[in-house]
This record gives C-alpha cells, sequence and structure tokens, in this order.
C-alpha cells in the first residue's frame, strides 16, 4: 500500500495547490457534506486551482454513511464526466473522508483523492492511515477497502468553529494515542485544559498523535499485527455505537470510543494486570468529559452479539487490544462472555448508569 503524505499546514492555499499539482488530473471534484458546504468551503473560495472543482454534496452525519450515499456519489461523478484520472478532495469530518475515500477508490477501479478533514477526530484518526468505507446492515465500517489519500492536508484553524461535542469525539481518539505510546504522552492528555483551548497547543498537540498513528501505519499498513493497536477501546466501542444506531439515538464515535476506552482499561487491568491508578485516573477524564453510555443488563447479549461481527475477530473469538501499562501493547486478547458481561457491569457501575 503506498504512503500517504501528511501534512500540518502553515498555510493551507500553498499546502493545496501544491499537493493537487502533484495529481495530475482532467477534472477536479470536492465532496462536501451539508455542514462543511456553509462552515468550510468559503475558506477555500479564494483558491485558484479550485476554481474549475464540481462540487458534490452529501448528507450531514453517520447516518448518511450508507450504500445510498455511496451510490449517489457514484452517480454524481459518472454524471459530471469523471474519469479515471480524475481527482477528489473531500472535505469534511470523518464520515466524509471515509465515505469519499472509499468511493473515490472504487469509481473506475479507483481515482486519486486528497483529504481535507475540518474535524478533530478525522485529523487524528478517520482521515489518516488509508481507511475507506461505510456503515452496512446495522455495523459500523462494515464495507470497505485500504485505499490511502494521495495527501491528507491538516488544517487545525478549522477546529476553531468547532463545538464541544465534536471536539471531545476526536479527543478520545488522542487520548488512545496517549495510552498505547508514552506516559508523557498521555499525562499531557490528561492535564490539558478543554474548557480554554490553547489552539496554538493543540496544533502541536494533533502533530504529535498523527505520529502515533502514522509510525504504527507504515509497520502494519494492512492490519495483519501492531496495526491492531489502534484498536484500543474500539472493540466494545463500536458494540455501544452500533445498539445506539440501532435504538434511533445515534452517539458520536469518539464518545463510544472513550467508553469503549473504560471496559477494555478494566479487561486490561484483570487480564494482563495494567496498573489500577492509571485505569482510574484514565476512567475518571472520560466520565466527567463524556458523561456515560445508558444500557441495562438485558442488553449484555445484544451488545455481545455485535461485538461478534467485529473485523478483528477470527472464528467468531472476540479479540481486543489490551494494555499492561501505557504503551506496553497485547494484541489478540480474548475474553470468555463471563468475563465480557462482568465488564459490563464494571462499567455500568463506575460510570453510574
Amino acid at each position: 500500500m503506498s504512503k500517504q503524505e501528511v501534512i500540518l499546514c502553515e498555510e493551507l492555499e500553498s499546502s493545496l495547490t501544491t499537493a493537487i499539482g502533484n495529481c495530475p488530473h482532467d477534472k477536479l471534484f470536492i465532496l462536501t457534506d451539508e455542514h462543511t458546504h456553509r462552515l468550510c468551503l468559503p475558506q477555500l473560495s479564494n483558491i485558484p486551482t479550485l476554481k474549475e472543482a464540481t462540487e458534490i454534496i452529501i448528507g450531514a452525519e453517520d447516518i448518511h454513511k450508507n450504500l445510498e450515499t455511496l451510490a449517489s456519489v457514484w452517480q454524481a461523478l459518472s454524471e459530471k464526466g469523471a474519469t479515471r484520472h480524475s481527482l477528489l478532495i473531500n472535505l469534511g469530518g470523518g464520515m466524509v473522508t471515509d465515505l469519499g475515500g472509499f468511493a473515490a477508490s472504487t469509481f473506475k477501479r479507483g481515482i486519486a483523492y486528497i483529504n481535507i478533514p475540518t474535524t478533530l477526530l478525522a485529523m487524528v484518526d478517520a482521515s489518516v492511515g488509508g481507511k475507506t468505507g461505510i456503515n452496512f446492515n446495522g455495523l459500523k465500517n462494515e464495507i470497505g477497502v485500504f485505499a490511502p489519500a494521495a495527501s491528507v492536508l491538516l488544517e487545525t484553524e478549522f477546529l476553531r468553529s468547532l463545538d464541544a461535542h465534536n471536539f471531545f469525539s476526536g479527543y478520545a481518539e488522542m487520548l488512545k494515542h496517549g495510552l498505547i505510546s508514552t506516559p508523557e504522552h498521555l499525562a499531557e492528555l490528561l492535564a490539558f485544559d478543554t474548557d480554554k483551548i490553547d489552539y496554538a497547543a493543540l496544533k502541536s498537540m494533533v502533530g504529535r498523535s498523527v505520529q502515533v498513528k502514522e509510525d504504527i501505519v507504515e509497520q502494519d499498513p494492512l492490519e495483519h499485527g501492531i496495526r491492531k493497536a489502534l484498536n484500543l477501546g474500539h472493540t466494545v466501542g463500536h458494540a455501544f455505537e452500533s445498539l445506539a444506531l440501532a435504538e434511533g439515538h445515534p452517539v458520536l464515535h469518539g464518545y463510544a470510543v472513550a467508553w469503549g476506552i473504560v471496559c477494555e482499561l478494566y479487561l486490561s487491568y484483570i487480564k494482563v494486570g495494567f496498573p489500577k491508578d492509571k485505569m482510574r485516573q484514565t476512567i475518571q477524564f472520560v466520565k466527567e468529559n463524556y458523561g456515560g453510555f445508558a444500557f441495562n443488563c438485558k442488553q449484555h447479549d445484544q451488545l455481545y452479539e455485535l461485538m461478534k461481527h467485529d473485523k478483528k475477530n477470527t472464528a467468531g473469538v472476540i479479540n481486543f487490544t489490551l494494555l499492561k501499562e501505557v504503551g506496553d501493547i497485547c494484541l489478540n486478547q480474548t475474553a470468555d462472555k463471563d468475563t465480557i458481561f462482568e465488564m459490563f457491569d464494571f462499567y455500568r457501575e463506575c460510570m453510574g448508569v
């Protein structure tokens, strides 16, 4: 898999002009959702290289990350004259970069694309690493391919307009990166003043967070080994996300991951000896900033069944990424049904739901 270029922008216009110049193309398209069409595209309106771009607008939020929306993007590309030599720019959050990347990588067997993530979650996670996809059959990211963007341009000025919920959604993935890297990185994240955000400091933290992911992806682009470290919190988190979607009250991905981290740090504590004080410290941060996901013991079986669909599983056995210590990663860990239900009980008790 080819390596994508990730650029922490000092000046978006020059970075984007260079990135587009590095992708020879016959037609240029830009994919936005209803939010980024209104809030972000105007910030690019004076860039000369975008004057000829054809815009494709899709619905906002994860509810539109589906086959119907994907088909509408394919149809728009086809009707507006895209060829296999065309270029697609994805301007938006993780939903746009995931779906847009998948649309690009499958249209006419693959056209080049550039990601310009506009949310914290997309900057530190969704747009980086080459994973693309859509939700299907009630399951998160069930259909997709590994297909890296030609370039990912990180313009942190977009984050100034982010609401608190979307800020914390992205911050959960940064917290995960801290847990799988170094105690110093984690301590910085837990101590960051999220009430009065220092955007200069946040920019450098975004750079550090992306570097953690990039280093891992470079070692294992197709997730056969160490890349599974990036799934900390996701085995349970995706189940929470899918349950919320099924019940008609979707939750933001990062919130589900934060709650999943609570569960999987508890598993790490009981199975491989993760330090109790660090578990408690991280759980307290999640509890204070993310609240809790409410479910009852009658839904344990439903959550368990959803976890059995996780893409890391082998032959129906649920796999977890656990930690012995911050940065000491244990891949392909398993737990029986009783232990998983005990984990759910711990979560409900400690989070007060």
